[in-house]
């Protein structure tokens, strides 16, 4: 589990859950813990997609995938370890009283964003479309893509939202703006695996392709892909600006995401 969760990564969950937070004038204290619950949730996704029946990567972060580093069955305990122990800081995490409610909320969000209905189901349909051998359309690839990669995301500032006592205004404008971050972040991973290499990523580079992934440049192109990822920082940096100060940090991070070499 150490091993997984320290070995590198851009904690863009965490930190959004944070930016959220801070962005509808709240506090980063509170909501350390959940938002850190959220990373190891990620980590326990990168694991078990890494494993021979599902994506059989080896290299993770720049690091030996878990399961190779200690065995299939490790790896598998490890995530479901890492996934307990998220959704566990969810639900203690903070522990004083105003904010039992508020939790039960957050997790709730989080719930939904990693189950059949989230990134279990995208990864699912990312299975069947990969199974099925046709080239994907590009409703398909952004309805894999929104459940597998941006629910967790959009859930993860919802974390920080709630935590904060935010109103259901700028909640709305909190998953505005994560979707479009969301979707802009898996444009970008589709366009690395295409354009870059294994050394700059820290993971295989040219999988999708070779294994027939529904992606965003295979169903569109390259550059349509590119101005579709412009696209969605943009809006992501507009919805960014309609919370209190401007949105604080988020802007930025949606600029990041563009930006990114791995």
């Amino acid at each position: 589990m150490r091993y997984s969760v320290f070995a590198g990564g851009k904690r863009l969950r965490p930190i959004l859950a944070l930016a959220a937070a801070e962005a509808v004038g709240g506090e980063r204290a509170p909501v350390l813990e959940p938002a850190s619950g959220l990373e190891l949730i990620h980590t326990y996704s990168l694991i078990h997609d890494d494993l021979p029946a599902l994506d059989d990567d080896a290299i993770r972060r720049g690091a030996p995938s878990c399961h190779v580093a200690f065995g299939e069955a490790v790896a598998i305990l490890a995530g479901d370890a890492l996934l307990t122990h998220g959704l566990g800081a969810l639900a203690r995490y903070p522990e004083e009283e105003i904010y039992n409610a508020l939790k039960v909320r957050a997790l709730a969000a989080v719930v939904d964003a990693i189950g059949t209905a989230g990134m279990i189901g995208g990864q699912i349909a990312d299975l069947e479309a990969e199974s099925a051998g046709a080239a994907p359309d590009l409703a398909l690839v952004r309805l894999i893509h929104e459940n597998k990669t941006g629910r967790l995301i959009r859930a993860s500032l919802a974390v920080g939202g709630i935590l904060s006592f935010a109103d259901e205004a700028h909640l709305q404008r909190l998953d505005a703006y994560g979707r479009a971050v969301g979707l802009a972040f898996q444009i970008k991973d589709d366009l690395l695996d295409v354009e870059s290499d294994a050394g700059t990523l820290g993971k295989p580079a040219g999988k999708d392709a070779a294994a027939g992934k529904a992606t965003f440049p295979a169903a569109v192109g390259v550059e349509r892909s590119r101005a579709m990822l412009r696209e969605s920082v943009a809006e992501a940096v507009a919805e960014a600006r309609g919370l209190p100060g401007s949105g604080g940090r988020l802007p930025e991070l949606a600029e990041f995401v563009a930006r990114r070499i791995s």
